[in-house]
């Protein structure tokens, strides 16, 4: 329940702001990542970010009560949702939106949820770019059969109040915003007297920090290199393999072995864009629609953690498939 302060490199010493002094014989960082505003005015005030339980609670308010203004006031008046970032993160929330307004704001409030619109703005020639040209393509019509409008190879130059400036000099309205666009590093890791290479932590082909044997860094905080030399992506599997890597890595210190190097290993990677519509590529294997729906539905099934959690979940989701309902319409604050 502490957060650190400092690391004393000498005497191998956490201090926490709880006051706490931490001794350590390893010390493993992984601080994970934050929202990264590439600089572009406006990103902090005027967007919503999408990496805590906070932020997730405040998108789903923000949607609803706005929705409710358009229930209350029956008027023309529009309401413009705006996902920037095309990548899987910004797809599946576009996605997710979409199937939101189509389905249960449709069954509560047809002529109110006609009156949304959704956008997704990538500022490269495509969605979804580290996928082939074939599945972004299918992507982008998915979406748009959704409702959804996608603007591609618009980069965004400012954000404010409502309304949304590209470089060439395009201004969109846009009364809900959410940051999809990149993560970086945790800014925390500046204060750790960690060397750092961009907005993430030097490593060795170990995981150990640069200069430093005995700690180890993970995650999207480690600036692992692939074996072309591009960082590894900041993605969950990374992190996984990394973490149970890092644990053997010191049980050979421990029987005087030699380390090794980490090698990651790419089983593919996947996209939910909505109901019956998904997209999963793994090596040279390509799939759309809804069998890569079920193989995502599956795999995201197969990592929860207990059975109790498994048969749970899986009650609620063929509960939402049969009756298009999410149930909850909850708007809460949180602070």
């Amino acid at each position: 329940m502490g957060s650190p302060l400092s690391i004393d490199h000498k005497n191998k010493e956490v201090k926490l702001d709880s006051s706490e002094v931490l001794q350590f014989d390893h010390l493993i960082v992984a601080l994970g990542s934050t929202t990264a505003d590439f600089g572009i005015p406006g990103v902090s005030e005027f967007t919503l970010g999408m990496k805590s339980v906070h932020e997730a609670l405040t998108i789903r308010a923000e949607i609803m009560r706005r929705f409710e203004d358009l229930c209350r006031f029956e008027d023309e008046t529009r309401l413009a949702i705006t996902v920037i970032g095309g990548g899987p993160t910004g797809v599946e929330m576009a996605g997710a939106i979409a199937e939101l307004i189509r389905g249960p704001l449709k069954s509560d409030q047809k002529q109110a949820a006609a009156q949304i619109d959704i956008t997704i703005i990538e500022a490269g020639e495509r969605l979804l770019p580290t996928f082939s040209p074939t599945l972004s393509k299918r992507t982008k019509k998915d979406l748009e059969k959704l409702g959804v409008k996608v603007l591609v190879g618009s980069p965004v130059a400012g954000v404010e109040h409502r309304k949304i400036t590209l470089k060439d000099k395009q201004v969109l309205p846009s009364e809900i915003t959410i940051w999809a666009a990149g993560v970086k590093g945790s800014d925390a890791m500046a204060q750790l007297s960690l060397p750092i290479a961009g907005n993430r932590v030097v490593v060795e082909p170990t995981m150990q920090v640069k200069n430093y044997p005995n700690i180890w860094a993970l995650g999207d905080i480690a600036g692992a290199l692939a074996k072309d030399g591009k960082p590894l992506p900041m993605v969950a599997p990374v992190a996984i393999q990394q973490g149970k890597f890092i644990a053997k890595q010191i049980k050979r210190l421990t029987q005087n072995k030699a380390l090794t190097a980490f090698k990651y290993l790419d089983k593919g990677s996947m996209a939910t864009i909505g109901r019956n519509k998904a997209i999963v590529q793994v090596k040279g294997i390509k799939i759309a629609g809804a069998l890569a729906w079920l193989i995502w539905l599956w795999l995201h099934l197969f990592y929860l953690l207990g059975g109790r959690n498994k048969i749970g979940t899986m009650a609620d989701w063929t509960w939402n498939y049969l009756t298009f309902d999410r149930g909850n319409r909850h708007i809460m604050d949180s602070y």
